[in-house]
């Protein structure tokens, strides 16, 4: 069996720009060479490798070969760059990272970045309970996770811990107070999305089996204007809180309920120096962060 590099580096194109037509504009080849290389690589391997829809992306056996594929890209512009330093080439690092870290600690790692000639960084932001999928499918070289477990074929290690504690605007405690105790069952919820589970664990906590009304703010500066504005109640970042305590804006319920989300780095194992200096930077910002909770 053979992988020719262009067409590793063709299925690459396809899955990170979403269509054949957008394949080609980066390769700068046609549409019709774009489908030539994906056939013949589909034929090679014996199995499709693309769910040809809008946006494509990668069947199982795809992301096989898009993580290899990934991981030949990276070392060969590193190698590129080494043999001719003067070059203005540009090495893409894909990297997937939770919304509560990008807007806090993880600001650090993109100030230090955006001094790194030749060098672009390309985020997708996920729920860290979910975000080392990406790194299964091959869509990303590294991850801010919550899960300990490596992936096949890459390392992990703690970074630093959030916690998160239940808070409300003053007025939307009162509307559903009972007496000395808050109606959780009753009271209107503020989550990420669909995969944010932080409030129900809380519930969960006070025996709460039944949703409340639940509101929708997939934005990390939005969900807690959400929250400031009495929409619903939501977990929020201690960081995030402390000034909004301070200023009466929201009230913490419960005096110990808090959900604690530890955070791991997982990266590929390769022999990459941008790598490398982006897993150190990261460990230095998160550990910085770890000093200030």
């Amino acid at each position: 069996m053979r992988l020719p590099p262009e067409h590793l580096a063709t299925l690459l194109a396809i899955v990170d720009t979403g269509t054949f037509e957008a394949a080609a504009r980066r390769l700068r080849v046609t549409p019709s060479a774009v489908s030539q290389r994906v056939k013949a690589l589909e034929a090679e391997v014996g199995q499709v490798l693309l769910v040809r829809t809008a946006p494509c992306h990668a069947t199982p056996a795809g992301e096989t070969l898009l993580r290899l594929a990934r991981q030949q890209s990276l070392l060969e512009s590193e190698t590129l760059a080494a043999l001719a330093p003067g070059d203005r080439g540009r090495t893409d690092l894909p990297v997937v990272v939770n919304a509560d870290s990008l807007s806090t600690w993880f600001g650090g790692v993109l100030r230090e970045v955006s001094a790194w000639d030749g060098v672009t960084l390309r985020l997708r932001v996920e729920d860290q309970d979910h975000s080392a999928r990406l790194l299964r499918a091959g869509e990303v070289l590294a991850a801010v996770t919550s899960d300990s477990t490596p992936v096949q074929g890459c390392s992990t290690e703690p970074l630093v811990t959030l916690r998160y504690v239940p808070a409300a605007a003053p007025a939307l405690v009162e509307r559903h107070r009972l007496g000395r105790r808050i109606d959780w069952s009753a009271m209107p919820l503020v989550r990420f999305n669909d995969k944010d589970d932080l409030q129900h664990r809380i519930l969960a906590r006070h025996a709460v089996t039944s949703d409340p009304p639940i509101h929708e703010v997939p934005d990390g500066a939005g969900f807690v204007t959400a929250v400031r504005a009495g929409l619903g109640w939501g977990a929020v970042l201690t960081s995030q809180l402390a000034p909004l305590l301070e200023s009466g804006e929201l009230v913490r319920l419960g005096s110990r309920d808090h959900v604690d989300v530890p955070l791991y780095w997982q990266r590929w194992r390769l022999p990459s120096a941008h790598l490398d200096r982006l897993s150190e930077l990261v460990r230095r910002e998160a550990g910085r962060a770890g000093r200030r909770s």
